[in-house]
């Protein structure tokens, strides 16, 4: 009798206990990887996000609407890989069959140089550089939102921003990937008592999981925004935060790691503008490849590497020597990204060349069908496949820092409007600085600076944005869309989204299949990341007993969302069934 009225007592317990009543009443949808179905589309890592695009559609807004509405929940349920603190890129194809880009990188501030990252001669540590003041850029988010719904979009942040001010306002379940993402960081959150108060326990532990997280303060910050625009943030009281935020990090009195003060000031804020772009083309066995150009690396390596293994005939029954190939294009497209990729307002980057056949046909020729080359291979000289001459730069391999995050969406509406866009804010968790009163954690992405040279086109200067990796892309077929894909993953981003296209295009893979497959990914290193799956399969072994690759063994690489069109009144919404926790697709109609 009694262990029956403990057993009733606990479960009453259970049943009225505030937060377990709370949870339920904020539940997400339950995520699906996949979703078949007609008018319009939509994936991204977070349900709650795929919602929120799937109701833009269903009121009437179109892709780039419910891109933006998208995007304002991830930077709540997301926010150590996104938000209104960081910065990113957007693909966009019109129903005129028109593709377009906008890019809201991320600025440093007029007074960097590129010293600033070096102490007494020499690099600062990445951590030591990252948890600082010192790599916060001007973010971009907010301004590419704005230049997106004004040019392309049929509401105004008033609309788009509900569904981000409810969720932030009501909160959002914990789940594990949540308490992953933040264990790491904790060392530096507990410094910084804005940071601590929204990700933190009283305790100094990450949220448990199933408790409910709210952010009363971005619900501000949103709500500014939508009323003032995007004048609300890069003016007045968030703007001055900010800038005070970076230059004087708001640490507790006795933190424990030396947070160095930033550059950014309120001029610096003020003067942030997202520039509109021609996007990155190739053609690729028939089909248009668009991707982003310059800051980014991402459209111009996915299309070198596309561009070398389109000479080779690749066969879905000898998948080994497709792998190998595809790799080792990898292998070489990244020497020359690593030396010749950076902001174009400040280095000649040669664009044309490098997605020129002549200097792919260069590149394939040092390619060694039977052996992995021994990297780091050399850059190759692609100011002589274009019209124009400049002076070529040569830079030793450079790998992307530790733990970065991103996210990826993916939107289309029944018009054809199509857009693929990822933004970030670099590292998870950023640089660890919530601006105090405004709920959003800054970006680190001026680490992403080779920070440890002064020549470098990618060094630090002031006004400049850093050389990024990613890659939102947009396939169309006789100008009418086929597929759109993008990922997470820092450099890893360009491997993920060419190894997508290469096992959908060339392998025959379903996109759910070509989305699953485990990775692998060349950049220009000793050995090649990949992750154990990949490393244990068939292929996997026989690229290492055969060709002589070596695989350096890593967890998730990446966490891909994409859209395949069957005609323009069906589409394909698709996300990870497992990476960061399986994402989340949707259709306006299935």
């Amino acid at each position: 009798m009694l262990a029956r009225f403990l057993l009733i007592a606990a479960v009453a317990v259970f049943l009225f206990d505030p937060q377990v009543a709370l949870a339920k009443q904020v539940q997400a949808p339950e995520k699906r990887p996949t979703a078949v179905g007609r008018d319009g589309g939509a994936a991204t890592v977070d349900s709650l996000g795929t919602q929120a695009a799937i109701e833009t559609l269903r009121r009437g807004g179109n892709a780039v609407d419910a891109a933006v509405a998208a995007a304002g929940v991830l930077g709540v349920t997301e926010p150590f890989s996104c938000g209104i603190g960081g910065g990113g890129f957007m693909v966009i194809r019109t129903p005129r069959g028109e593709v377009t880009t906008i890019d809201s990188r991320e600025l440093s501030p007029r007074d960097m140089e590129p010293g600033s990252f070096m102490e007494n001669g020499a690099p600062l540590a990445f951590n030591d550089a990252r948890y600082s003041g010192l790599s916060a850029g001007v973010p971009g988010t907010v301004a590419g939102w704005d230049k997106a719904l004004r040019r392309y979009g049929t509401k105004d942040f008033d609309d788009v921003l509900d569904a981000g001010i409810e969720v932030a306002e009501r909160g959002f379940v914990v789940d594990q990937t949540f308490v992953d993402q933040t264990e790491p960081n904790i060392p530096w959150f507990d410094d910084i008592p804005s940071t601590a108060e929204i990700y933190l326990d009283p305790d100094g532990t990450a949220r448990d999981i199933g408790t409910v997280l709210r952010n009363p303060d971005m619900a501000k910050t949103y709500r500014l925004i939508a009323r003032r625009g995007a004048d609300g943030f890069y003016e007045g009281p968030v703007a001055e935060d900010m800038a005070e935020a970076a230059q004087d990090p708001p640490t507790v009195p006795n933190p424990d790691h030396v947070w160095r003060p930033g550059l950014m000031t309120e001029r610096d804020v003020e003067g942030y503008f997202a520039p509109e772009r021609e996007p990155a083309k190739i053609r690729y066995r028939g089909l248009e490849i668009w991707g982003m150009g310059p800051p980014s690396s991402g459209g111009s390596t996915v299309g070198e590497i596309l561009n070398i293994i389109e000479a080779y005939r690749l066969r879905a029954s000898n998948r080994t020597r497709a792998l190998h190939l595809l790799l080792e294009a990898s292998r070489f497209s990244f020497a020359d990204r690593n030396a010749y990729l950076a902001d174009p307002a400040f280095f000649d980057v040669p664009l044309e060349g490098l997605l020129s056949d002549s200097f792919a046909a260069e590149r394939r020729a040092l390619i060694d069908e039977d052996q992995a080359a021994t990297s780091p291979v050399a850059a190759g000289d692609p100011y002589d496949n274009q019209d124009d001459s400049g002076r070529a730069r040569r830079a030793a391999a450079t790998i992307s820092h530790p733990r970065q995050s991103t996210t990826h969406l993916v939107v289309s509406d029944s018009n054809g409007t199509v857009v693929s866009y990822t933004f970030t804010i670099e590292s998870t968790g950023g640089n660890g600085i919530v601006v105090p009163g405004w709920g959003f954690l800054l970006n680190n992405e001026l680490t992403d600076f080779n920070f440890d040279s002064t020549t470098h086109p990618n060094r630090a200067d002031g006004r400049k944005r850093p050389r990024s990796s990613m890659s939102p892309t947009i396939v169309t077929e006789g100008g009418e869309p086929f597929l759109a894909v993008g990922s997470p993953g820092g450099s890893t981003i360009i491997g993920t989204v060419a190894q997508v296209l290469f096992n959908r295009i060339d392998m025959g893979s379903s996109l759910p299949e070509a989305v699953a497959a485990p990775r692998a990914v060349q950049r220009n290193g000793a050995t090649t990341t990949a992750e154990q799956a990949f490393i244990d399969s068939p292929e996997g072994r026989e690229l290492d007993t055969r060709y002589g690759h070596e695989f350096a063994p890593t967890g998730e690489i990446g966490a891909v969302t994409a859209l395949e069109f069957f005609g323009r009144d069906r589409v394909l919404a698709a996300a990870e069934p497992t990476r960061r926790g399986g994402g989340s697709a949707a259709v306006v109609r299935p």
